[in-house]
């Protein structure tokens, strides 16, 4: 009889156990959750309010989607507090690094950090109008190819495109526009002839119903220098199928090309881990309720993340990565490692600023690139920049 007694007392505190576990796993979000994203239209822009829907749906939050026509403009609200998460692309890489329109005195080095990234049937690279007869990347030689200012991930992507090839931006006819959007309308004006971006984007599915079409060069995974060379510039790119999107291409006919995360839900070292934490959860518990909501979502799905990327995630979404069980100990020492990255570029860009640099724009970018080289050589670092 005792026996008994105990054992049942036993079983009753194990279930207890588990509902004060379940309790504390339980995902809260704030009544309203700003999120920033690309432009309207855009995959990024597209699946973070699918995202938002879900939120709105299964938690009860009102989700308000910000759109920004480039990096810096998409980081501003998450670096004022005025937003919880930011659906960046490769951004986050050249922010975390302090490169290109983070290589200001405005900016420099961000502590960026991760929660959950896709990577699905899409490919990113350059999309060419259809009436230029670019067939190759070498074809876009003398072409027009746009760039959108205050947007290094856009334009230094192109760059690692036309690489491929052995081109440089000295051997095409750069366009500058405000916005991504502004870009790829311009398209359809015939203002350019290539830009890079997502096949699953709306304004790629406009430029190929539009009178002049669209057509994606291949990027051969057999041609080893090629690929080099596109690494060179965008260390981040990895080769992928593409077999989604605006285009000519299905599961029976993928074309070769080459992707990274995207989008990469971002957030600051600061933020409270809890925080982060009923965030990323959430996008791992609510994954039914938005995978289905655009193109590209699909790519959230926890099991299918992209591992030791170049940015790290944040001790949050380690929790929840870990409670979902596709956290590794491989995983974690690529990630403290990351951290030390980061550690040393924020104390090279404390001890940049002490040292007086130039007051002029151009030679403070020069200088602190200058004083990021020598600091990630002494703690060892790679640098492609």
């Amino acid at each position: 009889m005792i026996k008994s007694v105990i054992k049942l007392a036993a079983i009753a505190l194990a279930g207890t156990a588990v509902t004060a576990s379940g309790a504390v796993a339980q995902v809260k979000l704030p009544p309203t959750i700003t999120m920033t994203a690309y432009d309207t239209g855009t995959s990024g822009f597209n699946i973070t309010v699918a995202i938002g829907k879900m939120m709105k749906d299964k938690y009860g939050a009102d989700a308000r989607v910000l759109p920004a026509g480039n990096d810096v403009a998409r980081l501003q609200p998450l670096r004022a507090n005025r937003a919880s998460i930011s659906a960046m692309g490769v951004g986050v890489f050249f922010a975390q690094e302090g490169l290109f329109e983070f290589a200001t005195k405005e900016w420099g080095p961000q502590p960026l950090q991760i929660t959950l990234s896709s990577v699905d049937c899409n490919g990113l690279s350059l999309a060419v109008a259809g009436d230029v007869g670019v067939k190759t990347m070498a074809d876009l030689k003398g072409k027009r190819v746009g760039f959108v200012v205050g947007s290094p991930a856009l334009n230094q992507n192109a760059l690692a495109m036309l690489a491929f090839a052995g081109i440089t931006a000295k051997d095409v006819k750069i366009v500058e526009f405000a916005s991504n959007n502004a870009m790829w309308k311009g398209a359809n004006n015939n203002d350019v002839d290539a830009m890079f971006g997502s096949t699953i984007a709306g304004p790629a599915k406009e430029l190929q119903t539009s009178p002049r079409g669209i057509f994606w060069p291949p990027l051969p995974h057999a041609d080893k220098a090629g690929w080099e060379r596109v690494r060179k510039i965008g260390p981040f790119f990895t080769e992928h199928n593409a077999t989604c999107g605006a285009g000519d291409f299905s599961k029976d006919k993928p074309v070769q090309m080459g992707t990274y995360p995207y989008p990469i839900y971002t957030v600051y070292a600061n933020q409270p881990e809890a925080d982060v934490y009923m965030l990323t959860k959430a996008l791992i518990e609510g994954y039914d309720g938005y995978k289905d909501g655009a193109p590209g979502a699909s790519g959230l799905a926890v099991k299918t993340q992209t591992k030791n990327w170049a940015v790290p995630v944040h001790p949050g979404a380690v929790k929840a990565l870990k409670e979902a069980g596709v956290w590794s100990d491989d995983q974690d020492k690529h990630n403290k490692a990351l951290f030390k990255r980061q550690d040393v570029l924020l104390a090279a860009w404390a001890d940049f600023n002490k040292g007086n640099p130039s007051s002029d724009a151009a030679k403070f970018t020069e200088e602190w690139m200058t004083a990021r080289k020598a600091a990630l050589a002494k703690a060892g670092m790679v640098d492609n920049f």
